[in-house]
């Protein structure tokens, strides 16, 4: 039955002056969940090797995403045509942080009950998982994508790597510094 419908019967209850009736209706048919928040904590090493995994690709779209520290770099090269903004301000970042920038998403939400680890996370854009927030797929019509092949897509991971060991001096730069390492250890293990 839709939810709507079974609302409808919850208020037709009320009306009729049997919230006994109205009660038994909302929790045997469209119950409220109240479920413990597992928290959340992923960091740079455990991103890079979901990435990895996922080939950089956007499970939700299919779409190819870029390393994070990929995008700081061509954002430290090329200032004026892909600004970035240290606390994203949406104003005066490019809009490749929203668009390729690869994130972790919760398959389940984590508020929805979903677990913290490898087995629920997945790669998508800044976009998307704001846009998909606390939802799950099935409520917004969305469906899981497979994953990519790292060796087709990396991410232009290799082209950061290759970058900073020209120029070294960039990871003088602590996000640059941090995305590096997690690189060098997710690749190593692949």
């Amino acid at each position: 039955m839709e939810k709507g419908e079974i609302l409808k019967r919850v208020c037709e209850a009320l009306l009729f002056g049997d919230p006994s009736r109205a009660s038994v209706i909302a929790t045997q048919e469209y119950a409220h969940e109240n479920l413990a928040f597992a928290g959340r904590k992923y960091n740079e090493y455990e991103s890079t090797t979901i990435f990895l995994r996922d080939g950089f690709l956007d499970r939700y779209s299919g779409s190819k995403l870029v390393f994070p520290a990929s995008l700081r770099l061509i954002s430290h090269l090329m200032p004026a045509e892909f600004p970035a903004h240290p606390n994203w301000k949406m104003s005066e970042s490019h809009m490749v942080y929203w668009e390729l920038f690869p994130t972790i998403d919760h398959v389940v939400p984590v508020a929805r009950g979903g677990a913290d680890d490898q087995t629920n996370w997945v790669t998508t854009s800044m976009i998307r998982n704001s846009a998909k927030s606390n939802w799950l797929l099935e409520e917004l019509g969305w469906n899981l994508q497979p994953p990519g092949n790292v060796r087709e897509w990396d991410g232009l991971t290799g082209w950061f790597m290759q970058y900073i060991e020209q120029e070294p001096t960039y990871l003088n730069d602590p996000y640059l510094k941090r995305w590096h390492r997690a690189a060098f250890r997710a690749l190593a293990a692949i």
